[in-house]
């Protein structure tokens, strides 16, 4: 879906920042993110649990509270927050699902804006309320802003999962179609090369 330019941009300083979301499972974030001009890492891990460590058998239980997540390091000369956002929304996750996106049901499949970074909490909300007021969706956005507590990393059988496992089941069916959709909906972004976390 071809989501709006954010009317409220990010303002940030030169060098590299970090963008944490949460939008199903983490291998189809990561790849996308993997593809996008000025990230330079996209990591899978786990966040905004009650437990002070997290794994990928004790979070897909559902138990722990954490979600599926995926750590953005990114260069906002090339690439700022609000357009990050803008993928987000546009290719990634579908904001009207709650607890649940494609298959994968569970409050550790949620959609969520995890800000960590100065700023990003005021252009997140901002983004968000005028994706409500768009009306893109027939359903309302339920994707939430979390706070921010620790990242968890995870398994390394599941870092560039897709690049790795390219004619996986899942990976065919549900993530490479969003990798198209990034080529697709957003040319000047995408990157055909893969970034390995």
């Amino acid at each position: 879906m071809k989501t709006p330019v954010a009317a409220v941009q990010a303002s940030e300083t030169p060098g590299l920042k970090t963008a944490l979301f949460a939008g199903g499972c983490f291998w189809g974030v990561e790849a996308v993110f993997s593809h996008v001009n000025g990230v330079t890492s996209a990591v899978s891990g786990y966040h905004g649990g009650n437990a002070d460590d997290a794994n990928y058998a004790s979070v897909s239980s559902g138990a722990t509270r954490h979600a599926e997540v995926v750590k953005i390091t990114y260069d906002p000369s090339i690439v700022r927050y609000d357009e990050l956002l803008q993928i987000y929304f546009g290719v990634v996750a579908d904001p009207t699902l709650l607890n649940r996106q494609g298959p994968d049901r569970g409050a550790q499949y949620r959609s969520a804006i995890i800000p960590v970074e100065s700023g990003q909490t005021k252009v997140a909300r901002a983004y968000l309320n005028q994706l409500g007021e768009a009306g893109l969706w027939t359903s309302p956005v339920v994707t939430k802003i979390e706070p921010y507590k620790a990242f968890h990393l995870a398994e390394r059988k599941h870092q560039d999962f897709a690049h790795k496992n390219p004619r996986h089941p899942y990976i065919t069916r549900w993530d490479a179609p969003k990798i198209r959709n990034l080529r697709a909906i957003f040319p000047g972004h995408y990157r055909p090369t893969f970034r390995e976390g």
